[in-house]
């Protein structure tokens, strides 16, 4: 029934233009694709809210090319994908000390720094793990679904959820985390 209202809604916006439909729906997905980018931005809102509106501006303009082989979620989340795909491309060449992962102020309430733990344990990662792993433990995401949104292999996505996991794990028993 769920898909069948994003599917209505996304009818809507496609044929007749109607932005109320289209602020429904960035209301219903804007939390999951924020949190999504704030895993892989370990942390960093700003860049994370600027990602966000730029995989809703992007699914805007391109509503029209959604077909409906998979869930509207699905696409939108291969769109965000692919934003932060641009976006570490562009990045490379544009890297600070800022934006070194785990450089970071240590003036944090323990909350926060738990947070920090688990952005410097995520920041150990490569970008493929990083993504598959924070689709799968966070989002919830089954295998297939992580391959549609990311076009990797299933045994791709297996693998690279593997040995993330096994970074991981090493890296918060290391800093006393059972």
């Amino acid at each position: 029934m769920n898909e069948l209202n994003d599917i209505s809604l996304v009818t809507q916006v496609a044929v007749f233009h109607n932005r109320r439909a289209f602020d429904r729906l960035v209301v219903k997905y804007q939390s999951p694709i924020r949190r999504f980018f704030l895993n892989q931005t370990l942390g960093d809102r700003q860049l994370s809210d600027d990602l966000a509106q730029d995989t809703f501006i992007r699914a805007y303009v391109n509503i029209t090319k959604f077909r409906g082989l998979a869930s509207f979620s699905t696409w939108l989340y291969r769109i965000a994908y692919n934003v932060l795909y641009d976006y570490r491309r562009r990045s490379k060449t544009a890297c600070d000390i800022d934006d070194v992962p785990g450089v970071r102020s240590r003036h944090e309430t323990a909350d926060s720094n738990l947070k920090m733990d688990l952005y410097d344990a995520l920041s150990r990662l490569n970008d493929n793990e990083r993504s598959c792993i924070s689709l799968q433990l966070i989002d919830g995401y089954p295998i297939n679904r992580i391959s549609e949104i990311t076009g990797m292999a299933e045994g791709t996505v297996k693998s690279h959820i593997f040995r993330g996991k096994k970074k991981l794990s090493e890296y918060l028993k290391h800093n006393g985390y059972d």
